[in-house]
């Protein structure tokens, strides 16, 4: 009796996953022995331009090339960005960094290196302290020059006032004594 169900043939099936399974270990094995080496994260050594470009205007055709469109353009990732906030994210973010041959791991720093941050630190203060010192005693030399200025100011205009003043009193008593009073309705005599 003959069967028509189709047979399979299982020995033929089996090399064939064996052989798969060891193409699939080759290949992980492959990507094993060369993973990407990353940089750590640093700081960036230049400065962002953000506001070159600002309050300009500029014309963009078809034609016009990406880096010359309307936002900020990274050359790296080659992509454009409408403001600057999310261009500012996009260069701190992950796929940025990874462009940049960078991973997101910062190094960590031994305690000598602490040190001596500490050390340039506190140096850069003092000179700053200096500066600063140095700096304040001419602003303040500044001030009192023109405190005193002020000062003379006021003086002479006060004598001015009172030399007005006195003249003005000698002519309201000239005018009261023409008119036949000494006063408005003050007992009190000068």
């Amino acid at each position: 009796m003959e069967d028509h169900r189709r047979k399979w043939d299982l020995d033929e099936y089996d090399r064939l996953a064996r052989e798969r399974t060891e193409e699939e270990d080759d290949e992980k094995e492959r990507r094993k022995e060369a993973p990407v080496r990353r940089e750590l994260l640093k700081p960036r050594d230049y400065k962002v331009d953000l506001d070159s470009r600002l309050g300009k205007s500029h014309v963009i055709t078809k034609t016009t090339p990406a880096s010359q469109m309307g936002g900020y353009y990274c050359n790296v990732c080659d992509c454009i960005v409408k403001d600057s906030i999310n261009f500012l994210d996009h260069i701190n973010g992950k796929k940025h960094q990874r462009n940049l041959g960078m991973s997101m791991k910062v190094e960590r720093s031994s305690l000598d290196q602490v040190r001596k941050r500490f050390e340039t630190n506190k140096r850069k203060k003092e000179e700053e302290e200096k500066h600063y010192v140095f700096e304040e005693k001419i602003k303040e030399l500044k001030e009192e020059e023109e405190k005193q200025k002020a000062y003379k100011k006021e003086k002479r205009k006060g004598k001015k006032r009172k030399s007005f003043d006195d003249e003005e009193e000698e002519r309201d008593g000239e005018v009261t004594s023409i008119m036949g009073f000494s006063g408005f309705g003050t007992s009190k005599k000068n």
